[in-house]
C-alpha cells in the first residue's frame, strides 16, 4: 500500500513540475529579441545641443550609443513658455529615437528631457537645449521628477541581495540532504531552511518586478502604473523573471519529495537542470546579457553564481546543523567529501570571476577609476581573506581524518560563512553599478570619477553630483528632497566653486533648472585639489539654505 500511494504522489509531482515548465516555456515565447548592448549614452542629436537654428524643426533626434527602449511619458520637449513643443508618441528605431514636435513654434530657447531604458534593464537619463532664431531664458520642465526615488534605488539593492540570500538557503540544504545528510538525523531544519529560501527567492523576483517599474519610470516605491508593467513584462528584464517564477514553480513540487526523504536519482538530475536553468535568469537580466560576448558572460555568471550558493550553502550547513548533530563517525565521512566539493566550487568561482572581470572591466585603468573597479577590488580583497579562511579550514579537516580525532572546524567555518556573506553584499551592489568596460568608454571619461553626495539642511536634503569630478569641464547635478524623501520644488538655485590652496576665488556655476526639484550646470574646473562648492537653495520668498561639500578634483 506505501508503495502504492508515493508512486502516484511522484507522479503529480512531476506533472505539477511540466505545468511550471510550461509556464516558463509561455514567458521564453513573449521574450523579445533584444540586442546586446549596455548602459547606453547620447551620442548626437539633432538639433545638436546648444545650437541655434534658423526655424523650428519637425523633430528632435537622439542617437545614443546602444539601442534604448521607452519609458511611457518621459520624452519631452519644452516650448520657451513652458508648455510643451512635443506631438505625438517618439518613435524607437534601435538607437535612435525621433521626436515629432510643432515646427510652427515660437522663437527662443527649448529643453529637450529624456528618460530611456538600456539593454541591460538600467535608465539613463539627460536633458540638453537648442534655440530656434535666437537664445532665451531657458524654459523648466514642469512634469514628474524623472528620477527613482532613492528609496527605490535602495529597495533594489535589498532585493536582489535577498535573491541571492534565498538561493544560498535553498541550495545549500537540497545538495547536502540529497548526498551527505546522515539518515539518523531528522530532516525537519534544513527542510525548514531551504523552502525559506525558496520563499525569499519567489518574493525578491516579485519584488524586482515591482520596484523596476518607479526605477525606470521615475517616482516612489508606489508610484506605478499599468503602463509601466507591460513595459517591463514586455522586456528581456521581465521575461526572465517569469521564467524564474515558473521554475521555481517546477522546482517546489520536486523539492518536497526530496526535503522530506532520500530520493530517486532521476528526480534529482531534473532538479539540478531545473536550478541550472534557474540561475542562467540572473544573468539574462543583467550586465552579463549586455557585455560584448554575452554568450561567455552569462553562462560564466551562472557558474559563477552557482558556485558561490554551493559554497555558501554548504558552509551554512555545516555550522548551523552537521557540526553539531553529526557523530564523530559521520563528520569522518562527511568532511572529506565537503572538502573536495569547496574546491571545486572556489576554483569555478575564481575561473569565473576572472573571465568576468576581463569582459566587464577590460583595462587596467577602468579597474583603478570606476565605481565598479573599485568594488570589484574590494570583493576580490574580501574573497581572497575567504580563500585563506577555507584553506585552514581544509588542514583542519585533513588533520583530522589523520588523527581520527575532533579538531576545532566550527570555528573556521563560521569566520568563512561571515565573510562570505559581505561579498555576497558587494555582489548585490555590482549588479546595480555601471560596469567598468562601459564607464570608461562614455564621452568625456563620465562615471569615470563621478563625485556624489548627499547635504542635509533643516529645509531639505540634497544630492550633489559632479562628473567626472577631474580638471576641466565637469557637469553638475542637483537634486532637492523633503525630509521625507519627497521631491522638493526648488524657487530659485545658486552655486559657486572655489580653490581656496591654490588662490582661485568662487567661480559662479550656471544652473539650468530642469524639473522643479532638478537643476543641471556645466562648470570648469582649471586645477585640481579639494574645491569648496557652495550650493544656496531657495524654496520659497523667505525660506532657503546653503550648504557646502569638499569635492577632490584631481
Amino acid at each position: 500500500m506505501a508503495g502504492m500511494t508515493v508512486a502516484p504522489r511522484r507522479w503529480l509531482a512531476r506533472l505539477a513540475a511540466t505545468a511550471g515548465l510550461l509556464v516558463t516555456v509561455v514567458a521564453l515565447l513573449i521574450a523579445p529579441a533584444t540586442p546586446a548592448s549596455a548602459h547606453a549614452v547620447l551620442q548626437s542629436s539633432s538639433p545638436a545641443a546648444s545650437s541655434v537654428v534658423p526655424s523650428g524643426p519637425a523633430e528632435v533626434v537622439l542617437t545614443f550609443s546602444e539601442s534604448v527602449r521607452k519609458v511611457p511619458g518621459k520624452i519631452r520637449v519644452i516650448a520657451p513658455d513652458g508648455s510643451r513643443a512635443d506631438r505625438g508618441e517618439p518613435s524607437f528605431n534601435g538607437a535612435v529615437v525621433t521626436i515629432p514636435v510643432d515646427p510652427a513654434g515660437e522663437r527662443g530657447t527649448y529643453l529637450v528631457s529624456f528618460r530611456v531604458i538600456s539593454a541591460d534593464s538600467h535608465p539613463v537619463s539627460g536633458a540638453f537645449t537648442y534655440s530656434v532664431g535666437a537664445p532665451s531664458t531657458p524654459p523648466v520642465d514642469s512634469g514628474a521628477d524623472s528620477r527613482a526615488n532613492p528609496v527605490v534605488g535602495n529597495a533594489v539593492k535589498v532585493a536582489r541581495f535577498l535573491g541571492y540570500a534565498g538561493l544560498v538557503l535553498l541550495v545549500g540544504p537540497a545538495l547536502v540532504l540529497a548526498a551527505l545528510w546522515p539518515r539518523r538525523l531528522s530532516r525537519r531544519g534544513p527542510a525548514r531552511l531551504a523552502w525559506t529560501g525558496l520563499g525569499l527567492v519567489a518574493v525578491a523576483t516579485l519584488a524586482d518586478l515591482w520596484l523596476q517599474v518607479p526605477y525606470t519610470a521615475g517616482g516612489g516605491l508606489f508610484e506605478v502604473t499599468g503602463e509601466g508593467f507591460g513595459s517591463v513584462f514586455g522586456s528581456a528584464f521581465g521575461a526572465a523573471h517569469l521564467v524564474r517564477l515558473g521554475l521555481l514553480a517546477a522546482s517546489a513540487f520536486l523539492l518536497r519529495p526530496l526535503l522530506a526523504r532520500p530520493s530517486g536519482r532521476a528526480d534529482a538530475v531534473i532538479l539540478a537542470v531545473l536550478g541550472g536553468a534557474t540561475l542562467l535568469t540572473w544573468p539574462l537580466a543583467g550586465h552579463p546579457a549586455a557585455s560584448p560576448a554575452p554568450a561567455v558572460s552569462v553562462v560564466v555568471d551562472a557558474v559563477h553564481l552557482g558556485s558561490m550558493a554551493v559554497w555558501l550553502g554548504g558552509l551554512l550547513m555545516l555550522a548551523v546543523f552537521l557540526l553539531r548533530q553529526a557523530d564523530e563517525r559521520e563528520l569522518g565521512a562527511i568532511l572529506p567529501i565537503w572538502s573536495r566539493w569547496a574546491a571545486l566550487a572556489v576554483s569555478a568561482l575564481l575561473l569565473a570571476g576572472t573571465v568576468q572581470a576581463l569582459i566587464e572591466v577590460a583595462t587596467v585603468d577602468a579597474l583603478v577609476n570606476t565605481t565598479y573597479g573599485r568594488l570589484l577590488l574590494a570583493k576580490i580583497g574580501l574573497f581572497a581573506l575567504v580563500i585563506a579562511v577555507a584553506a585552514y579550514s581544509r588542514q583542519l579537516v585533513r588533520r583530522r581524518t589523520a588523527a581520527q580525532r575532533p579538531v576545532p572546524v566550527r570555528r573556521a567555518v563560521l569566520v568563512e560563512l561571515a565573510v562570505t556573506v559581505v561579498v555576497l553584499g558587494l555582489s548585490a551592489t555590482l549588479v546595480q553599478t555601471t560596469p567598468a568596460r562601459t564607464a570608461v568608454a562614455e564621452p568625456s571619461g563620465t562615471q569615470a570619477g563621478l563625485f556624489s553626495t548627499t547635504l542635509s539642511s533643516p529645509l531639505f536634503s540634497l544630492q550633489v553630483e559632479l562628473d567626472p569630478a577631474e580638471r576641466g569641464n565637469n557637469s553638475m547635478h542637483l537634486y532637492a528632497y523633503t525630509k521625507d524623501n519627497q521631491p522638493q520644488p526648488v524657487a530659485e538655485w545658486r552655486a559657486t566653486a572655489a580653490l581656496p590652496s591654490a588662490g582661485i576665488e568662487p567661480i559662479e556655476v550656471p544652473l539650468l533648472p530642469l524639473t522643479d526639484n532638478h537643476a543641471y550646470g556645466d562648470v570648469s574646473l582649471p586645477a585640481a585639489g579639494d574645491w569648496q562648492l557652495k550650493i544656496t537653495v531657495r524654496t520659497s520668498d523667505i525660506d532657503q539654505a546653503t550648504v557646502t561639500a569638499t569635492v577632490p578634483i584631481r
